[in-house]
């Protein structure tokens, strides 16, 4: 391969909802270019961007995948951006290491949710966005119908520049509204076609669609609008410019068709992905943090003579490999070999075995230059979101913000002993997918797995026994409910025990009373004249504390309450710190059934952003998991609800919202403090305790 800067690249992250095509679209591209070895398929197992064991088995991307094409002197970096929700993160990553976009919709299916999110968020990044029909030579294939989909679902400066001669079975070409020629395929292995004139029957719809087509562009640029007020026909190169710069102010977004599968309209949508997709060297300036503590701001432009600056936006760990980090290098050149620093976690690396990616295939390379895409194996400390730059110029570039977790497990290995080989292995998928959040609770004694979806989690327990030989299984997490009281009450806890020799006897009387919500716990020392010894006094508080953390109803620990020390009794021989703190244990278990304890659940906010039309199935859920809407905030179109839900129904929430909105609602969700239980749930989590305890007694 040949040496390529800036000027030469474009990066572009492909993007569309699952199945629409974007895989198949990625390898008929690479292999029409010749950088793809054969025409892979999805059903095949043998497409270019999904190589994953889990991706092969499954048939959907789980992963993003990095591929090029060598096209009109140019090098195209494509990055395949999973289509499913589940692996919105690696979608998210995909977009932050490209320059432009191209959203990928099925030719029968068209926008859909996945569609609607992926173009919103290239939207918010100010990405150029181009759209391409895929699948037309399938059957109910409708490019006017997609197209008006797209109009009016995604955005109204949606304009098309190539449309299809046929569809469906009928598919045979593409006219292209710049050249106003039509290229007819043959049936070649790479998408081979001849040039011709506008065929008869397609002479009206041409006709309109080129009429829309220059009417679009025009309307962008003054200088445009007069000319074709005047009359003076508008040449391609004049139009290709006006579409350019309109698609860099996000005043149009082109249109094509293709079909992978037949490799029609492949080689058109190269050679228009390099006119009027954006080189590394058009972008804006990047504004990055620069400095031993990152105080300064310095903008970085894609130089090969600017500070090196890369950004690591995908960690994959390969077996017998190790990890691969894939980066964009957004400032600078870098060579095989050379040290540089990694700023966020202020490390050396050394970039050993320097490569380009294109699928599973990786090509050793001398040097990579400002705006290219590269990756390198076994970096000592270096992971997804940190900057590489050199020790002489630290840099640290804005991190991708990606998703928090929505579905929450606990796991478990399934052979004993695997645990801390479990532990490991999880750790490390997180450093794979930042998605994939892992903590330990102490209160339930419970490690937790959370991620964007069930789906999610089960691709991440498969990677986990195929890379690193751990069995793991999940389950419903328990939740971590407590007890207080709710009145004050007193009582004696005497301790005696004698069994030959010396004896035990501790005595104490305590006066239990709730606290406000939220303040923990306060033992206090009233003893007067010496009833019990000062010495004694922390065992009672240690027993007390001991006691409290088995609960009083139904064995959860008690929170929120306080305790007097006020009188007592003592032996000079028998008595002692252990008798001492059984006096505290009896205490409680004499005093504390009175205060009238009662149990607290854990309370989550969630934030929940629904379309209009859903928004009364959502909150008719949200109340029946006794939940609390705190207010709404509409737009005409979206409505915000802010509610209250206890954790306990909260369990495979994201299933339900994505099953009530058909994926349209996303949500948020933070910890809001705890409440009393009602009776009749009360009532539900007792029994539901005392099974588990029995379960454990057998």
């Amino acid at each position: 391969m040949r040496d390529y800067d800036s000027a030469g690249i474009r990066n572009i992250a492909v993007v569309g909802h699952g199945a629409s095509g974007k895989t198949s679209l990625i390898d008929a591209l690479c292999f029409a270019a010749g950088s793809g070895k054969r025409h892979g398929t999805i059903r095949d197992g043998t497409a270019l961007t999904d190589h994953l064991p889990e991706e092969i088995e499954r048939g959907y991307s789980i992963a993003l995948g990095c591929a090029y094409a060598e096209w009109m002197d140019s090098k195209i970096n494509f990055i395949d951006a999973p289509g499913s929700l589940d692996f919105q993160g690696d979608a998210l990553a995909a977009l932050a290491a490209a320059d432009g976009v191209l959203c990928v919709l099925g030719a029968t299916a068209g926008v859909e949710v996945g569609t609607q999110r992926m173009f919103r968020a290239a939207v918010a990044r100010h990405d150029p966005v181009l759209f391409v029909v895929s699948m037309m030579d399938k059957e109910f294939a409708d490019f006017d119908r997609i197209y008006e989909s797209v109009k009016s679902r995604l955005t109204s400066k949606v304009v098309p520049v190539e449309i299809p001669i046929g569809e469906g079975a009928s598919f045979r070409g593409v006219i292209n509204l710049f050249t106003q020629r039509a290229y007819m395929y043959a049936g070649g292995t790479k998408g081979e076609y001849t040039e011709a004139d506008v065929p008869p029957e397609c002479a009206d719809r041409f006709a309109k669609y080129r009429q829309e087509l220059i009417e679009a562009i025009s309307a962008t640029d003054d200088t445009l609008l007069e000319r074709y007020l005047e009359g003076v026909e508008i040449d391609r190169d004049t139009a290709l410019h006006g579409m350019k710069e309109a698609m860099k102010r996000m005043d149009l977004f082109p249109l094509f068709c293709t079909s992978a599968d037949s490799m029609i309209g492949v080689r058109a949508l190269l050679t228009e992905l390099v006119q009027l997709m954006p080189n590394a060297y058009e972008m804006e300036e990047i504004h990055a943090l620069t400095g031993a503590e990152g105080h300064n701001t310095i903008q970085l432009h894609a130089k090969d003579d600017g500070p090196f600056a890369a950004h690591v936006f995908k960690t994959l760990s390969e077996p017998h490999v190790g990890d691969v980090s894939y980066f964009r290098i957004l400032s600078g050149k870098v060579t095989s070999g050379q040290e540089v620093y990694n700023a966020t976690r202020d490390g050396s690396e050394k970039l050993g075995h320097l490569s380009i990616p294109c699928g599973r295939e990786r090509s050793e390379v001398a040097v990579l230059h400002a705006g290219d895409i590269g990756c390198v194996t076994k970096l000592r400390n270096t992971h997804t979101n940190d900057t590489l730059s050199t020790r002489e110029h630290p840099i640290r570039l804005p991190a991708i913000v990606f998703p928090e977790p929505v579905v929450h497990f606990a796991v478990r290995a399934v052979i004993r002993g695997e645990e801390e080989k479990l532990q490991q292995g999880l750790h490390r998928l997180h450093d794979e997918d930042p998605t994939f959040e892992v903590h330990y609770n102490a209160e339930t004694h419970e490690t937790i797995a959370g991620g964007m979806g069930e789906r999610h989690l089960d691709v991440c327990m498969a990677m986990l026994k195929r890379k690193f030989g751990v069995q793991a299984e999940l389950s419903k997490p328990r939740i971590a409910f407590r007890e207080t009281l709710t009145a004050k009450a007193d009582g004696q806890g005497r301790h005696k025990k004698q069994s030959g020799g010396r004896g035990q006897f501790g005595d104490c009387w305590v006066r239990m009373s709730p606290m406000p919500r939220g303040e923990g716990y306060m033992f206090d020392d009233r003893i007067v004249g010496g009833a019990i010894p000062s010495k004694y006094v922390p065992a009672v508080d240690r027993g007390v504390q001991e006691a409290a953390a088995r609960g009083v109803i139904a064995g959860f620990p008690l929170v929120d309450f306080r305790v007097e020390v006020y009188d007592g009794s003592t032996h000079s021989v028998d008595s002692n710190e252990m008798s001492f703190k059984m006096a505290g244990i009896l205490a409680f278990k004499t005093v504390a059934p009175k205060c009238r304890p009662v149990i607290l659940e854990p309370l989550d906010l969630l934030e929940i952003e629904v379309p209009d039309e859903f928004l009364g199935d959502v909150l008719g859920d949200a109340s029946g998991r006794r939940g609390h809407i705190l207010g709404t905030e509409g737009d005409g179109q979206q409505t915000r609800v802010r509610a209250v839900i206890p954790q306990s129904e909260l369990h495979l929430y994201a299933t339900q919202l994505f099953s009530i909105t058909h994926g349209h609602a996303t949500f948020t969700r933070r910890f809001n403090g705890y409440e009393q239980v009602p009776g009749e749930a009360a009532g539900k989590i007792i029994a539901e305790h005392a099974k588990e305890m029995e379960a454990v007694d057998a």
